[in-house]
């Protein structure tokens, strides 16, 4: 019976080239942030206090955290312990769904007042305000699709390790996993002082 071939080496490469065009996307989205703040500084800094920056600080600690234990859990699969990697998997899942919690209250506070495309109260801001809150929805939201796609992924991987297709011999997928995980979080960390530390 022959071995099917694993191209780790491949399946790594691949994975870099992906997160490369990723960071290609929002990197162009920071650009344009950086251009319409240089075009409207006064008007960002006045939008960026409508923020809830105890949320912000609340969610990046969140993240940061999440990829610390999603680093545990490759580390312990590594080692062999099947039933702590799930714990420290299960656990970066339960964080990425409390980061998406605490967004929908910010957001929904926001939409409450007014404060989305269109809205009254938007309609009454100056269009450097605007231009703050259409990229603050249009960049958050996208790292909030981030965040659901990360977490499918990693419950694949959940999944596939309590079926022992994930092993110690064979984690590759896992740690692919790992490092969408931690592109998503570095984005976060970009995005956190440019919407809520401008002041």
């Amino acid at each position: 019976m022959s071995q099917i071939h694993r191209d780790d080496f491949g399946s790594k490469m691949g994975m870099w080239l992906f997160l490369f065009t990723e960071l290609l996307l929002f990197g162009g989205m920071f650009l344009l942030y950086a251009a319409y703040r240089f075009a409207h500084p006064a008007e960002f800094v006045l939008a960026a206090y409508r923020l809830d920056v105890t949320l912000g600080t609340v969610n990046t600690i969140i993240l940061l955290t999440s990829s610390l234990t999603v680093v545990l859990g490759i580390v312990a699969l590594q080692r062999n312990s099947k039933k702590l990697s799930i714990f420290f998997l299960s656990t970066t899942l339960a964080f990425g769904l409390a980061f998406l919690v605490n967004k929908y209250f910010e957001w929904g506070a926001k939409i409450h007042h007014g404060i989305y495309p269109k809205g009254p109260e938007l309609a009454n801001m100056s269009d450097g305000e605007g231009l703050y809150f259409g990229l603050y929805y249009a960049m958050t939201g996208l790292h909030g699709v981030h965040i659901v796609v990360g977490m499918i992924i990693l419950a694949f991987v959940l999944v596939q390790i309590y079926k022992n297709k994930i092993t110690s011999d064979n984690f590759v997928r896992f740690e692919n996993a790992g490092l969408y995980w931690h592109l998503v979080d570095i984005i976060w960390i970009f995005l956190f002082p440019l919407f809520y530390l401008i002041h």
